[in-house]
């Protein structure tokens, strides 16, 4: 039997390959005197264009520097508005290809169409009602990793999580058994709102003995999550205007509690000695609050030196100023001892120590502390009131039993021995894969590592591309303020099976070649 032409009657048909049409930014309309930043501009226009349809589904964009050429704005510019639009959803990576607009958008384009209402974004101008703070806060990027097309499942390289596979689930529910039956009538009453005091009395004892905190009970603040304890502190210590020094690169959270309570930020640089104390006295000497991370920065992971951290302190009480000691996965150190906390090196420390259990042990248990001097107790305690009124009692009961009867202690060392391995898997997969491509060396302390790219290649078009592979990574440059420097790549570990590490590796060399 002699096969069928090519669309002769009967046989099969090919559809006739349609090039792609290119995107033409005459179509982008830019307001060089608005308020808002080009890239949100730009992010508005082409997310404005694809809901109108004047970008069609499977439209191919200019690449990146023609867009930036034809604009006249800089490359990051439109590299940041395409990544944004990619972890929206309505633009689409193919590797080799270029981006085009997605054919399915978002859900609530969706709605919005078949209703007949038309979908734009809000200007600031044109919206009453929203504070400058409010708008200020809401432009802050997200750095929250959300990759269309990667499934739930797929971990390497998601930052800041914990391994969730090896906490101890039936323990746990045994202690909310015990606890349940033997207190419940208490539980279900209102709590006080600095937290349970069983359980500031477990973190006082274990900040005394792990870190070398310098506190009573009656010190400790329970807050849901350290992003709580650092907007509590803005808000009790700072004044609209009020400067306030932050660490560049640094971790935007904290950035964006200090710019809800009207804060003026003061980006200061961080080298391999930590925050540079000098540069932050000869930006702002008068500052009023400083927020770093002294026993592993983030996102660099360095420490703080001794001479940095006399420095530190000294300024705080010469300034008459305030420090915010954010130690957020100081357990996992794989080298020696952990260091010790800032807030212990001097009986007068002008320090506000933060912690999370949301690091080390889950998550979803949003359960953080604070560590107030004796005479600011009662202000916090105040504030904490009127924020949300207390954490759930349940969950502060069940992680004090934790902590009192020895299971924190054994899971921390459990997790430092796994996280350690993870580690030593993650660099020594990227020395076998990555060599020229990205260069991870070990650190001693914390849950990710940073990956450095060759001279002259951006981390965002790297992170990118190992996005639209199936990799989650983030950029360095998006941590960053003002301070420049090499391109790198943020790999989180703790969370990733040595497997799943391995196969991440592999996807991600593929991406970058």
């Amino acid at each position: 039997m002699t096969p069928s032409k090519p669309g002769a009657k009967g046989g099969p048909r090919r559809r006739a390959r349609k090039r792609p049409v290119v995107m033409a930014a005459t179509s982008l309309v830019l307001d060089g005197a608005s308020g808002a930043s080009l890239q949100t501009q730009l992010v508005e226009a082409l997310r404005a264009a694809i809901v109108a349809g004047r970008l069609a589904p499977g439209t191919r964009l200019l690449s990146t520097r023609a867009l930036a050429e034809q604009l006249d704005m800089s490359r990051n510019t439109v590299l940041n508005a395409y990544s944004r639009l990619l972890s929206e959803g309505y633009l689409l990576g193919q590797l080799g290809s270029g981006t085009y607009v997605a054919h399915e958008l978002p859900e609530r384009l969706h709605a919005s169409r078949r209703a007949g209402a038309p979908v734009t974004a809000p200007k600031p101008k044109h919206t009453p009602g929203i504070s400058k703070r409010g708008w200020a806060v809401a432009g802050l990027p997200d750095l929250r990793i959300t990759a269309p097309g990667i499934p739930a499942s797929r971990l390497a390289f998601r930052m800041g999580t914990p391994s969730v596979d090896a906490f101890p689930s039936d323990l746990w529910g045994r202690l909310l058994n015990t606890r349940w039956r033997r207190s419940w009538g208490d539980l279900l009453k209102r709590a006080e709102p600095a937290g349970h005091p069983p359980l500031r009395r477990a973190v006082a004892d274990y900040l005394a003995t792990s870190r070398g905190v310098r506190c009573v009970p009656e010190q400790v603040i329970i807050v849901n999550g350290a992003q709580q304890a650092m907007s509590l502190a803005a808000q009790v210590l700072l004044d609209p205007g009020d400067a306030a020094w932050v660490e560049d690169p640094g971790y935007f959270a904290s950035r964006g509690a200090l710019v809800a309570a009207g804060a003026t930020l003061v980006p200061v640089p961080v080298d391999a000695e930590g925050l540079d104390v000098n540069a932050g006295m000869r930006l702002r000497p008068d500052a009023r609050l400083a927020i770093v991370t002294p026993a592993h920065h983030f996102p660099l992971g360095v420490a703080m030196s001794e001479e940095r951290r006399q420095a530190l302190l000294a300024w705080a009480v010469r300034s008459d100023a305030w420090i915010v000691e954010d130690d957020y996965d100081s357990e996992f150190r794989y080298v020696g001892r952990p260091l010790p906390a800032l807030q212990g090196l001097s009986p007068d420390a002008r320090v506000i120590y933060i912690g999370t259990f949301s690091k080390v042990v889950s998550p979803a248990l949003r359960v953080g502390y604070l560590v107030v001097p004796e005479s600011l107790v009662d202000v916090f305690s105040a504030a904490r009131r009127f924020a949300d009124g207390h954490t759930p009692v349940i969950e502060q009961a069940v992680l004090a039993d934790f902590i009192d009867e020895g299971h924190f202690s054994r899971h921390v060392r459990r997790m430092r021995v796994l996280y350690g391995s993870r580690q030593e898997a993650l660099v020594e997969a990227a020395r076998r894969e990555l060599r020229g491509q990205l260069d991870v060396s070990p650190l001693h302390t914390g849950m990710h590592l940073v990956g450095w790219l060759p001279e002259g290649m951006e981390d965002r078009e790297a992170s990118t591309r190992g996005i639209e592979a199936g990799v989650m990574t983030q950029p360095l440059s998006a941590f960053r303020t003002q301070s420049t420097g090499p391109g790198a790549l943020l790999l989180g570990y703790a969370c990733v099976p040595e497997k799943e590490i391995t196969e991440g590796v592999r996807l991600l060399a593929r991406a970058l070649r």
